[in-house]
């Protein structure tokens, strides 16, 4: 796959993952349980439990700000010397950490609340797509630089 494409993708899976935050985001500050699937997970379960929140702000509101972070570390990377430089780094960090929170949360669903939203699935998935990305181009570019 060529740098361009390989960007195109992964700029399409952060969109992927800003849409269904916004969607959850939504979901939760309206309080509108009609806007889970009928027969499709358990999706206001997870959404209303004490676990959507961190310190009153939804995790979906997180969720969608990580991945308008990693849009704009995209859209910068190569840009500046130094998002040349540290892009790479930056954005394989935040695809880290969200993949490790996406990680936790998808024990709790699983483990503690008993229930599982497939928008948050969605989510999860989105996240570790990237991480997985970021990780290959981030030893491609090693090994490159290193041969």
């Amino acid at each position: 796959m060529s740098p361009k494409t390989f960007k195109l993708v992964f700029i399409g899976i952060i969109l992927v993952g800003i849409a269904n935050g916004v969607y959850l985001s939504i979901m939760k500050l309206s309080n509108n349980s009609s806007m889970c699937i009928k027969g499709l997970g358990d999706c206001w379960t997870v959404n209303s439990s004490v676990y959507s929140q961190i310190l009153g702000i939804p995790v979906a509101v997180l969720g969608t700000l990580a991945f308008i972070t990693l849009l704009v570390l995209t859209l910068l990377d190569g840009r500046t010397p130094f998002f040349s430089d540290y892009g790479i780094y930056f954005i394989f960090g935040v695809s880290l950490v969200g993949t490790s929170y996406s990680a936790y949360l998808t024990y709790l669903e699983l483990e503690i609340i008993r229930a599982i939203c497939p928008f948050c699935v969605l989510s999860a998935i989105s996240m570790l797509t990237l991480f997985i990305m970021s990780t290959y181009r981030l030893v491609k570019t090693q090994a490159e630089i290193n041969p």
